[in-house]
């Protein structure tokens, strides 16, 4: 298939690029006001593309790109007959604990905010093509490297053991718990929702949780190396999520993964 893949450049686009090269003919599209993408003759979009910042508060930049732009472009998908793939995110439950798809939702960021409101309209609407949207949870893996501060915690922790033999971790990080999901197994769903085009709204994570201590502990565990504790920020507090674990009863009827544990991604990993 011809896939238009928006963000080729981030996290996400970049490990979805190398997951479907060998089976598809992929093209790529970054951000430029001054220049929208052509979606015409491509079979999907799939739209991974966005400010991912939860720290960011130029909120017109983040409606601008999130928002807009989104629905821009299932609006050409629409006219166009082209399928659509999308990325929302876990974010928009908030400090939340009901994470099925139709559970409320909590905002917290403009980052979040964004992505609410998207999923809130597209799905008012009437669609004439595939509709696929991946509620992400917390993904980590390789090439995170370019997002800095916003690496996983898994990514964070495993670069400042390997560089520094120290790790840095919030305190009372036994407390935050989270989904953590591998990209990998992101780009798996991806593909297989390529190929069944089952329509609809989907949380993409485990449905199993691990603390912030404990990936700490993993990972100080393989590379020798020391634990600080350090207050959180305080632009962070209010909107950290201390508790995420995706519902996947619904994805678990149109998939079959077998999930990556963050164990055996640290151990196999050769950072």
């Amino acid at each position: 298939m011809k896939i238009l893949i928006t963000g080729h450049k981030g996290f996400i686009g970049q490990n979805l690029t190398f997951y479907l090269q060998h089976d598809h003919e992929l093209f790529g599209y970054e951000w430029q006001e001054e220049h929208l993408p052509e979606v015409e003759n491509f079979d999907w979009v799939i739209h991974t593309g966005a400010i991912s910042s939860t720290t960011e508060t130029d909120v017109d930049k983040v409606m601008l790109q999130n928002y807009e732009f989104s629905k821009w472009l299932v609006n050409q998908c629409n006219t166009k007959g082209v399928n659509f793939q999308y990325a929302s995110s876990a974010s928009v439950y908030g400090t939340n604990t009901d994470f099925n798809e139709d559970a409320p939702k909590q905002p917290q960021s403009p980052y979040a905010w964004s992505k609410y409101l998207f999923d809130r309209w597209l799905w008012q609407q009437n669609h004439n093509v595939v509709i696929q949207g991946f509620r992400y949870f917390n993904v980590y893996g390789p090439l995170e490297d370019h997002k800095g501060n916003m690496m996983s915690p898994v990514s964070k922790f495993i670069k400042q053991a390997s560089e520094t033999g120290k790790i840095e971790l919030f305190e009372d990080s036994d407390q935050y718990v989270r989904d953590f999901i591998f990209v990998g197994d992101v780009c798996e769903a991806h593909k297989q929702m390529l190929e069944n085009k089952k329509p609809g709204l989907y949380n993409i994570g485990t449905g199993n949780t691990t603390s912030f201590q404990e990936i700490a502990n993993l990972i100080s565990k393989k590379y020798d190396a020391n634990i600080n504790y350090i207050p959180m920020p305080e632009k962070l507090k209010g909107q950290y999520q201390e508790y995420t674990c995706a519902d996947t009863k619904k994805l678990s009827t149109v998939t079959d993964i077998k999930f990556a544990t963050v164990e055996e991604y640290v151990n196999e990993s050769t950072n």
